[in-house]
């Protein structure tokens, strides 16, 4: 049986994500953001999600890279007749004290060796693949009809060429910019490689501003590379992924939209950030997070569209879906669920800006009307059952995990309401710690020394390695070593992976690991002292990436492949947070 993996990369400048094949094809690219229709589409239907490929003629080989500590990727591909390269990148860097990050798409096409021929394909749709767009032949652009904002492609191949799919020469080097909206009206040559140059410098520069452990560190640099992109910078909404409907194991159906904003994920991922020192983005973050509470209507939601919005339906839209995979969704309905443990991770991912002296964050003169609002959630929900971090559908508990959360986010408000001179606040938030306290220990179970998935359940779940993570159990106690033995004996799979949970759920047992646990049990491991069995799971789980160090959000236990969105921020995301533990058990320096 043979690993599947994703053959593919993203570039982004953090307004737009683009997925670039081995082959060269544009298989997924939303615009004109994150969470809109595709103009390119093949990763869930051949057909009907359009191309955008420079293949050679004949069969071929191809190696795939990114230019070290960029997001920029190149494609190598050759056959009989010869080599070229592909470089395909998002421009991004600072152009009048701003990012520059248009809407535009670059690719160079420039010959290695020998006299390839390649032929250039540009078919974007619209409409979910139902609508063909209209080319229309300008002085040095096509330019596509059918959008709500003209799509150009630039270049200097012949037109006529392109729009005929015909081989050519590639005897010099060629370049492609497809812009949405405002069209490249610079000259092309000299824009591309000034642009490319200042890109490339803008990602290395901000990679010599990371502070990362000298251990792991390659694969923490294309961790925190990739989690950058999955920022829309314009809100500071930070979604969980740029693709829809990758199945999580094939044929099984559990296939989601996660090209949004869970305020879980993004507490995690604010996490991962700064722990390597980059604090820009929580910032852009907690502007995201206060136009969230002028719309306060008594409860966040689980998820929002990067816009702020919570209004999103789920539907299923006619399309292959990827490897045959359906039902292929737009929306999420998770949004309208119940996920108390959201207001604590809330508080919990803006408790820097308060607390972290390095941050230049004025303090806001709302900021205990905020407070007061977040601690009044908790209180109204604290009872409640719901869904749960793994978005049960059909199921509600008192799950262990949201207590956790609540009595987290209180201990963050008791700090935050201290630094505000909030003593009323602190009260409040210490009341409801306790309540919180008294739910966490309704889960543990005497005989088996566990903490179970919720109250009144036997079942296990790796949400609660959290427990020893998050120091409510201290992790040199028997307690919380009993507790990971425990959870490890019925959830660990082999080679490093871990199972969320395996009790039936609404589609049945899962059927794949999950990518996070498996890091959160090296993070629990190295905890509790077991440092050396930690580094021996971290290595084990560096074989489920990608070519080119992509991670997905499942792996299949008995193959090893990768299934589920893809990368994932949430498997990226817990690589970085267990390389920043172990580092910190070794006592491992950060280089900058």
């Amino acid at each position: 049986m043979s690993r599947h993996t994703y053959n593919s990369g993203i570039i982004g400048n953090c307004a737009f994500v683009a997925h670039i094949n081995k082959d060269t094809n544009l298989s997924w690219l939303c615009l004109p953001r994150f969470d809109s229709d595709f103009v390119f589409g093949g990763m869930l239907d051949a057909n009907k999600g359009g191309e955008f490929s420079i293949l050679p003629d004949g069969n071929f080989d191809s190696v795939q890279y990114y230019l070290e500590n960029t997001n920029v990727i190149a494609t190598e591909l050759h056959n009989v007749n010869g080599r070229y390269r592909v470089t395909d990148f998002a421009p991004r860097f600072r152009l009048y004290e701003r990012y520059f990050r248009p809407l535009m798409l670059i690719r160079k096409i420039e010959p290695i060796s020998g006299q390839p021929r390649v032929k250039v394909t540009c078919r974007p749709v619209g409409d979910f693949g139902s609508k063909k767009l209209q080319p229309l032949i300008g002085s040095n652009h096509i330019e596509f009809s059918g959008l709500d904002q003209p799509l150009r492609l630039t270049t200097n191949f012949s037109l006529n060429y392109v729009l005929n799919e015909q081989y050519l020469a590639l005897n010099e080097t060629k370049y492609l910019v497809l812009t949405y909206g405002i069209p490249l009206e610079a000259p092309l040559e000299n824009t591309v490689e000034d642009f490319l140059k200042r890109t490339v410098t803008y990602w290395r520069d901000w990679i010599k501003t990371t502070g990362i452990s000298n251990i792991y560190q390659q694969q923490v640099i294309r961790s925190s590379l990739a989690l950058k992109l999955h920022q829309y910078e314009d809100t500071g909404a930070i979604i969980a992924s740029s693709t829809t409907s990758l199945p999580e194991t094939h044929g099984e159906g559990r296939n989601w939209d996660y090209r949004y904003c869970w305020l879980r994920d993004a507490y995690y991922i604010l996490n991962a950030f700064n722990n390597i020192g980059h604090f820009e983005e929580a910032e852009h973050y907690a502007h995201f997070i206060a136009n969230l509470a002028l719309k306060d209507n008594h409860r966040y939601d689980p998820l929002y569209t990067i816009v702020g919005s919570s209004k999103m339906e789920e539907i299923e839209i006619p399309l292959e879906g990827y490897l045959g995979n359906k039902p292929v969704h737009i929306g999420n309905k998770a949004s309208v669920q119940i996920q108390n443990d959201s207001y604590g991770q809330v508080l919990l991912s803006l408790l820097p800006l308060y607390t972290d002296k390095r941050f230049t964050f004025a303090e806001r003169p709302d900021s205990s009307t905020w407070l007061a609002s977040v601690l009044d959630k908790i209180e109204r929900t604290i009872d409640e059952k719901d869904a749960g971090i793994w978005e049960f559908r059909n199921i509600t508990q008192h799950h262990c995990y949201t207590n956790l959360f609540q009595w987290a986010g209180c201990k963050a408000a008791i700090k935050m309401a201290k630094h505000i001179g909030d003593e009323e606040l602190a009260d409040k938030a210490t009341s409801l710690l306790e309540k919180a306290v008294d739910r966490i220990e309704a889960c543990y179970d005497k005989e088996r020394r566990v903490y179970t998935q919720a109250i009144g359940t036997k079942n296990l779940d790796a949400s609660t390695l959290q427990l020893i993570m998050m120091n409510y159990l201290d992790p040199s106690s028997d307690r919380a070593k009993n507790h990971l033995k425990a959870v490890e004996n019925e959830l660990r799979a082999p080679n490093g992976l871990f199972y969320r949970y395996i009790h039936e759920d609404d589609f049945g047992k899962p059927q794949t690991t999950f990518l996070f646990t498996a890091f959160w049990y090296v993070e629990a491991l190295a905890c509790v002292g077991r440092v050396d069995e930690a580094m021996e799971r971290f290595e084990e789980l560096m074989r489920y990436s990608n070519h080119l160090g992509l991670l997905s959000e499942d792996v299949n236990a008995l193959d090893g492949s990768q299934w589920g969105n893809f990368p994932q921020a949430y498997s990226h995301v817990g690589l970085m947070n267990a390389a920043h533990r172990i580092a910190k058990k070794l006592d491992v320096p950060n280089f900058f």
